[in-house]
């Protein structure tokens, strides 16, 4: 496999090919943020999470057709399952922002970094390292810091209940798909995945009271744009998730909101100083991550905790 090797001192910094293409898809999520807002001026939530996702999957379906037809179970069971979490995250976040506002809703919704070691912790009983953890660290200070100071979580509202739930999703999500990744087709899981967050947000509308919006050139544009973006980052999360762990995974996923920032400072935004602060901090989160002690050639045979932590970091590395 491709490797990228930084050498510092004692420390080694290795960012390979897969960890490369999920920096990628951060940087398209930044640019999500000003799409949707626009978006959301023309149309629902529900609606529009679930255009955007059923475009997704007829995408997936039309390139990965001849995949589809050795579809198993396994992978529809695994596909609805993750495809749940995407429609209870994006639309529960979606709904959020109608009545908070977006620095908000990214303090809470940033909650989901540390809760996927925890999450992955808990139910796939992989302990993360402790350079994944300081990174976390780093890269959650980093997101309150961008948020600004009037970000809090005292006396939760509906839409920060809300945009809370849709963390959790979030972070489930990023576990599942470490779960299954090495045991299905990433292109077939996929397509199913997309499918089933897209029906279900269309489903939901009746029960929200969530109506049709009128045409409009803005959203549908919006809605096949970020469908079409949409499968080629979810086939790209499972391919990637193969080799690199949930706990990494989700430090490079925490530079969302940077990118975001450049977008949308590009766009006339400007971020203020504490805000530039926590930017900085999310990239440290990203670089500690990725972090080993590099171990020194004494010639002595390596003692059964030194053996133990280095099969943990060949399997992280794979």
């Amino acid at each position: 496999m491709w490797h990228t090797f930084l050498r510092s001192g004692g420390l080694r910094l290795r960012v390979n090919r897969p960890e490369l293409i999920l920096i990628g898809i951060t940087m398209i999520w930044g640019a999500t943020f000003l799409i949707i807002h626009v978006a959301m001026t023309h149309t629902g939530p529900l609606f529009f999470v679930g255009i955007r996702f059923v475009v997704a999957g007829l995408i997936g379906a039309a390139v990965f057709w001849r995949a589809l037809r050795g579809i198993t179970r396994h992978e529809i069971a695994a596909g609805a399952g993750i495809g749940v979490t995407i429609f209870i995250g994006h639309g529960l976040q979606t709904s959020g922002l109608q009545t908070i506002t977006a620095s908000q809703s990214a303090f809470i919704t940033a909650l989901y970094v540390p809760m996927v070691p925890l999450l992955q912790w808990a139910l796939l009983r992989k302990a993360p390292g402790v350079m994944a953890l300081v990174g976390v660290a780093f890269a959650f200070a980093g997101l309150v810091l961008l948020a600004g100071p009037d970000a809090g979580l005292s006396g939760l509202s509906t839409g920060e209940t809300l945009t809370l739930l849709s963390a959790v999703a979030c972070a489930v999500e990023i576990v599942l798909i470490s779960r299954f990744a090495g045991t299905v087709d990433a292109r077939r899981v996929t397509v199913v995945q997309v499918l089933v967050a897209g029906l279900l947000s269309f489903a939901m509308m009746p029960v929200a009271g969530e109506q049709v919006p009128k045409f409009s050139w803005v959203w549908l544009a919006a809605g096949v744009g970020l469908g079409a973006a949409s499968i080629l980052i979810q086939w790209a999360m499972n391919w990637a998730q193969r080799s690199v762990s949930a706990t990494r995974a989700t430090v490079i996923y925490a530079g969302e909101p940077v990118w975001g920032g450049i977008i949308g400072r590009l766009a006339g935004e400007r971020l203020p100083g504490l805000a530039i602060l926590g930017a900085v901090l999310i990239v440290v989160g990203v670089l500690v991550s990725e972090l080993r002690p590099r171990v020194p050639e004494t010639g002595r045979p390596p003692t059964p905790e030194a053996e133990e932590s280095a099969g943990r970091d060949h399997l992280e590395a794979r």
